[in-house]
């Protein structure tokens, strides 16, 4: 113990970084609250106990994550990082980095955080020049248009611009798209709504169809139907891996949700 007393401060203030790391990783990947709670400890009093579960929590789940995908876990951190300011602050970079550099990404990042606000019209009125531009028939601005205009109760416009995006684009961009062209339906009464949502569960890269189906089908009183679909949901949750289950979390809390209603 002797021999260690001279690298002692240097030890702590490793843990408290990875104290700091790891609260930051916690909040992004939303971990069980028992980290965030020990973890924040560590962060800001430096206690032993807080301290070692940094270490802990290092051991246990940023390596596995880091060797599962180092730059996926390099992005969380990042995020977690911007996460921290306040919406407004980003919502002030994002424009000045738009003002500075008009990009489709820039406007498409800018719109979604004023979405975030609950500026609606602000985010559309930032994508309304890519709508009619050479973008016009871009997924990311299509989509991204679309939900504002779910978001704002205009379920027809929604229908019309997401009837434009090239389903072919990628599975991500078909299974997105089909999950809210079925919710604009839905919003609209329409009894394709059905159709649409079954086609977009077929090879889904999301949880978010099966979800919201069995949403749908708890609504029109097919409450076996939708119990099957959650059961399946579930029995996905139970057998997935950390970070998948991380990555589709708001589903599957919506399951468990729906579940409890079903009961």
């Amino acid at each position: 113990m002797d021999a260690l007393q001279p690298y002692l401060p240097l030890i702590i203030n490793a843990l408290r970084v990875l104290a700091i790391i790891g609260l930051i990783h916690a909040i992004v990947t939303r971990q069980q609250v028992y980290w965030i709670v020990m973890l924040a400890f560590g962060a800001l009093f430096g206690g032993l106990f807080g301290l070692a579960f940094a270490a802990v929590y290092t051991f246990m789940v940023l390596l596995p994550a880091a060797r599962g995908g180092g730059r996926v876990a390099g992005r969380a951190v990042a995020r977690g990082v911007e996460a921290l300011k306040p919406l407004d602050l980003r919502i002030r970079e994002a424009q000045a980095e738009l003002d500075e550099s008009d990009t489709l990404q820039r406007r498409a990042d800018l719109a979604a955080l004023q979405a975030r606000a609950g500026r609606p019209d602000e985010a559309q009125a930032t994508l309304q020049p890519l709508l009619s531009g050479i973008y016009a028939d871009d997924p990311v601005v299509l989509l991204t248009s679309a939900e504002l205009d779910l978001a704002r109760g205009q379920a027809a416009e929604a229908e019309d611009k997401l009837r434009r995006v090239d389903l072919k684009a990628s599975a991500a961009t078909r299974t997105r798209t089909l999950t809210l062209l079925a919710q604009a339906q839905d919003a609209q009464g329409k009894p394709e709504a059905d159709a649409t949502f079954k086609d977009a569960l077929n090879a889904a890269t999301t949880e978010e169809p099966r979800a919201r189906y069995a949403a749908y089908l708890a609504r029109q009183g097919r409450r076996d139907e939708a119990r099957a679909l959650l059961d399946a949901l579930d029995k996905t949750e139970r057998k997935a891996t950390n970070l998948y289950r991380r990555q589709e979390r708001e589903w599957f809390q919506l399951g468990r949700e729906l579940r409890k209603d079903l009961k």
